[in-house]
């Protein structure tokens, strides 16, 4: 079993008790702007081992009963279909997925907020779909020299433009799809409207990531620099904080930028700050949980390096000069650490399984350390192959040992090759993961692989060519934390997904 460097327990229980410390700090009503992933947090869930992908979520629901949840997207954006990357599904898509999922685990969603309303055709379409299913609706709209006119902006006809977002409990979240949809002008906005009605409502900010209490170049902290390498944010001692407290917090550029513009919108809504420095806005405890800093530490680098693979990947893919920064700039943060490639132990592995056969060929770390290789044959893909592999392993089954018959097999590969279309007739991962199950009806040893399939969850793998996205999905599904070569398989112009 993989070592553990994150209590999550206590993490829950502190991270709620924070909150309401800081909801009572305010009166009773807080304004609390959500960054990152409420689902699925993976990314920290690989740099903090011990830190649940879905801990936000469940630390949310011990505060079901204050809490009410307010979801901001930006019309633009609807209008532009934007798309979340990682779940290919537009930004619209999203809200709704995001509703169901909050309603699903019993958190109350009291409305959406279009920001930057301008009465765009398919923000307008959206809207009314929305409140045909019964979801309330608000606008904002753009404010001429944001977000530095404060003056303008804290005004009738600034924030005063905006609806009032009527809430009922005492803990706002705003939440949204994704980055640029106005989370922290909606927390003013509302802010501005409660001073109008004599509430005296409070603001504060949820970020995961940098973690504010470590050092500035822990690799917790650089490992999230390379998750965000395409937006050019970057960690850096708060000097705001330095200044009013004589001690060093770590924040991040954006923030830091945005400071002494909330802090004067603070002072004009209310007379006076409630805050010294962005650090002080935000509520994270995640790094008063880490348990034990050498595992954090080696977790985060890996991660620091699965970054690097997948710049290079969509470097390759996209042909997109701005990723030559974005692999550039991950190329400094692995030397900061003071590590290599080579650190990834799958990473030798695969590339010298390929060189030895000569085609493709792929790598996995079990939770042992042992390193699993498979390549590419008429039958099985260089994934698929590691796949069966290491399920023999995990199951103490002889490598020689033949889990799914050629007969199973080949009709399967008609099938794709004659029927759908397909160019290429070697298995998938998924399609070899079918044909197993349908084999563990009949074999004892299919079955016991199979059983094994949860123990992949975690491990590192490795392959020596781009993959197909079909196979990243299932891999993304299993839990395996993969990288590929930045090559293709194939010399072609297009390459299929």
């Amino acid at each position: 079993m993989a070592k553990l460097g994150f209590d999550n327990d206590k993490y829950l229980d502190l991270q709620s008790k924070h909150i309401r410390e800081r909801i009572a700090k305010f009166g009773g009503k807080l304004y609390l702007e959500f960054g990152g992933k409420l689902f699925d947090d993976f990314h920290a869930s690989r740099v903090l081992p011990g830190f649940a992908p879905d801990s936000k979520l469940q630390m949310l629901l011990q505060l079901r009963d204050e809490a009410e949840i307010v979801i901001a997207i930006n019309a633009s954006d609807i209008e532009k279909n934007k798309v979340r990357g990682d779940l290919g599904i537009t930004y619209d898509l999203d809200v709704m997925r995001l509703i169901d999922a909050f309603r699903e685990v019993g958190l109350y969603v009291g409305s959406v907020v279009l920001t930057r309303y301008e009465s765009q055709p398919s923000a307008v379409a959206f809207e009314q779909k929305l409140v045909s299913l019964g979801v309330k609706v608000y606008h904002h709209y753009s404010i001429p020299e944001y977000p530095y006119n404060i003056e303008g902006i804290v005004s009738e006809r600034g924030y005063g433009r905006n609806d009032y977002i009527e809430t009922e409990r005492e803990l706002v979240i705003i939440t949204a799809p994704g980055p640029g949809s106005g989370k922290m002008a909606t927390c003013m906005s509302q802010l501005y409207h409660e001073n109008l009605r004599g509430v005296k409502a409070g603001y504060a900010k949820f970020e995961t990531f940098p973690i504010w209490n470590i050092a500035l170049k822990h690799p917790v902290n650089l490992a999230y620099e390379a998750a965000t390498a395409d937006l050019n944010d970057v960690n850096m001692i708060d000097p705001f904080h330095l200044e009013a407290y004589g001690t060093t917090a770590v924040n991040y550029n954006r923030d830091v930028e945005a400071f002494p513009v909330v802090e004067a919108m603070f002072k004009r809504i209310y007379g006076e700050s409630p805050y010294k420095s962005p650090t002080d806005m935000g509520v994270n405890m995640v790094g008063n949980c880490i348990t034990d800093d050498e595992v954090v530490r080696r977790a985060s680098c890996q991660e620091i390096i699965r970054r690097y693979y997948a710049a290079l990947c969509e470097q390759k893919e996209t042909a997109d000069e701005g990723m030559s920064m974005t692999v550039g700039k991950i190329e400094m943060l692995i030397k900061q650490v003071g590590i290599t490639v080579n650190d990834r132990a799958v990473i030798g592995a695969a590339n010298d399984k390929a060189e030895l056969t000569g085609g493709p060929a792929a790598a996995i770390q079990l939770p042992d350390g042992t390193i699993i290789t498979g390549k590419t044959s008429p039958l099985l893909g260089a994934g698929a192959a590691m796949i069966l592999n290491a399920l023999k392993a995990l199951a103490g089954i002889d490598d020689k040992v033949e889990l799914i018959s050629p007969s199973v097999i080949r009709p399967v590969q008609h099938l794709k090759v004659d029927h759908l279309g397909n160019h290429n007739p070697r298995l998938h991962v998924d399609e070899i993961l079918i044909a197993l199950a349908i084999s563990a009806v009949t074999s004892k040893r299919a079955a016991a692989a199979l059983e094994q399939l949860g123990n992949l969850k975690g491990c590192d793998a490795h392959s020596s060519v781009i993959l197909s996205s079909t196979d990243v999905r299932t891999f993304k599904k299993l839990g395996v934390h993969m990288t590929c070569e930045p090559r293709y398989q194939v010399k072609k112009l297009y390459h299929s997904k």
